[in-house]
């Protein structure tokens, strides 16, 4: 299981400074088909200094979900730390 990419991503109006929200659909290449599944997801800085990705919301995807989220959290976590998501 891979994450392609993240496409239509949308950053939503919150009022938290701290914490953002997204909408979006991720590409997934699963063992032999490439589905796409809709997403919603936030990112929140903690006090810490840490930052947490969680997500809220997705369609079903006929593959194990521990490892699906995983993956697709580590890959959004990526996107954020190189500043490729919507401001």
């Amino acid at each position: 299981m891979k994450v392609v990419e993240l496409t239509n991503v949308s950053r939503k109006d919150f009022p938290i400074y701290y914490r953002r929200h997204y909408s979006g659909i991720a590409v997934l290449e699963l063992v032999n088909k490439t589905v796409n599944a809709a997403l919603d997801f936030q990112i929140e800085h903690k006090p810490t200094g840490h930052v947490e990705v969680s997500i809220t919301a997705m369609d079903h995807v006929d593959y194990p979900l521990v490892p699906l989220r995983k993956e697709i959290k580590r890959f959004i976590g990526t996107l954020d730390s190189d500043g490729k998501l919507p401001n």
